[in-house]
């Protein structure tokens, strides 16, 4: 069987949801609630070292996820140590004292495994997928290279250039761009405005000592958590665990999971513009404060921007989605697409969206009926469209736990993030306890009156200046 050794990186944080654009048919399952009980049981052990080991097991599946989430990424560095984190996921992959980058290789695909990486502004993640009688050989790699990898210097300064390639890659995905700048003015000054890459001046500077003294401060046990699902029993990890993760040291300062470390990060609202008149469209991002991962808004606001909704002029069921929003774009001909967005951290949040047009005269009315959009669920949410929303936030969270790296990828998020595992019979609960009272109750609260941040790419000469914008959040004029 032939197999993939991968290196990626996740450059948007996971928290982003985009559910997909709703169907015609909308066949719907009868019962969220039967699905969710049906879920097996996630178990979860402390080593005495703080390790948090956690399992969802399927005695059925041929095949497990394994892998360990580590309760930082790039908000843990600072100005001058910015890209640290990325750099170590690539650094990971280059060799240990007891495995050279070529033995690593070669193991990986004699196993038929994917074993892979990625980095987020919160978090960093080694997981491996592989066959059920190969887990403890697949928790032993990545304990291997989380805990011993060699940061050679010669590797370091090859890896400089890979890594500046992948910065010229991503700076050609004009998303990454507009989100970037989004964050980087909605947060000024703070570590969520960094990016995740971090500055080529700094990719170019970063040395061993760097590397070392992230992985010493960070890769501490009270900050990880062991995660396996489908084809693994939690005695069985635990004891894999406690095997090749027992040594792991505690932090000087343990922080209980899902909890936040430091101030509480301000929202600035703000803006920024690129001008390029060469570009064939204008790409722009409006977002407000959102909630964080732990807040009781987390679950109305998802629902709000499930309402407001997703649409593309490609799409030929275009003018019949549900959303309001799609059919004044849809018959106004004012943009090729749009994408509502909630980016959820520990402590604060992103909820916006983001607009792609060729329509640069008619960027003040994009503007000006979407925000009028946003303020009716201050005051007018109907039955209906908050039903519609709540079936198809349901859909999307509920029926994309399918495999089981999926399933590895919500437990491992969840325990860093809160410290505990939501079922998914409770987060069908929480949906459905969602009303027009609570969407309307978020939108004043988030919506109404309030401080926003842009980001904007290509053709903005269109675009009115931000005071005119943002008196729209406090105006109901159509």
């Amino acid at each position: 069987m032939s197999a993939r050794y991968l290196v990626n990186s996740a450059l948007r944080s996971p928290a982003v949801l985009r559910p997909a654009a709703p169907s015609l048919t909308r066949s719907v399952p009868r019962s969220f609630a039967s699905i969710a009980q049906r879920q097996p049981i996630t178990q979860t052990t402390t080593l005495p070292n703080g390790l948090t080991v956690a399992t969802e097991s399927s005695p059925s599946a041929q095949t497990a996820t394994v892998g360990v989430w580590i309760d930082a990424g790039s908000r843990a560095e600072t100005d001058r140590t910015n890209g640290t984190a990325h750099f170590l996921e690539h650094m990971a992959f280059k060799g240990t004292g007891r495995r050279n980058q070529h033995a690593l290789e070669l193991e990986v695909e004699n196993l038929g495994a994917h074993l892979n990486a990625y980095t987020s502004r919160e978090q960093t993640v080694y997981y491996a997928k592989a066959f059920r009688k190969d887990v403890p050989q697949a928790v032993d790699i990545i304990s291997d290279i989380l805990q011993n990898s060699k940061l050679e210097n010669g590797a370091i300064e090859r890896e400089r250039d890979v890594i500046l390639r992948e910065q010229e890659e991503v700076d050609k995905q004009l998303d990454e761009v507009v989100f970037d700048h989004l964050h980087s003015v909605a947060f000024q000054g703070q570590a969520l405005g960094r990016t995740i890459l971090g500055p080529k001046e700094n990719i170019l500077s970063i040395k061993r000592d760097d590397l070392a003294s992230y992985i010493q401060t960070n890769y501490s046990a009270d900050r990880m958590v062991l995660v396996g699902a489908g084809g693994i029993e939690h005695d069985a990890l635990v004891k894999l665990a406690e095997k090749n993760f027992g040594s792991l040291p505690t932090s000087s300062n343990p922080i209980k999971l899902g909890n936040t470390a430091g101030p509480k990060t301000k929202f600035v609202g703000s803006e920024v513009r690129i001008r390029d008149d060469d570009s064939p469209t204008i790409n722009l991002a409006i977002a407000v404060e959102g909630a964080g991962w732990s807040s009781p808004d987390y679950f109305p606001l998802l629902v709000l921007q499930a309402i407001m909704g997703n649409w593309d002029r490609s799409l030929g069921s275009s003018p019949l989605l549900s959303s309001r929003l799609s059919h004044i774009y849809s018959s106004n001909n004012y943009a090729n697409s749009f994408m509502h967005f909630s980016t959820s951290y520990s402590d604060t949040g992103l909820w916006g969206i983001y607009i792609v047009s060729e329509n640069f005269m008619n960027l003040d009315d994009v503007v000006h009926f979407t925000l009028r959009e946003w303020q009716r669920m201050s005051s007018a949410p109907t039955e209906g469209e908050v039903e519609r929303a709540k079936s198809q936030l349901k859909a999307s969270l509920l029926l994309g736990l399918d495999g089981t790296t999926a399933i590895a990828e919500d437990i491992g998020r969840q325990l860093v993030t809160t410290g505990r595992r939501a079922t998914p019979a409770e987060i069908s609960a929480a949906i459905e306890a969602v009303g027009p009272a609570q969407i309307q109750q978020v939108a004043r609260k988030y919506l109404w009156d309030a401080d926003i941040a842009i980001s904007a790419h290509g053709r903005v000469e269109g675009l009115l200046d931000y005071s005119r914008i943002r008196n729209d959040m406090s105006s109901m004029v159509w």
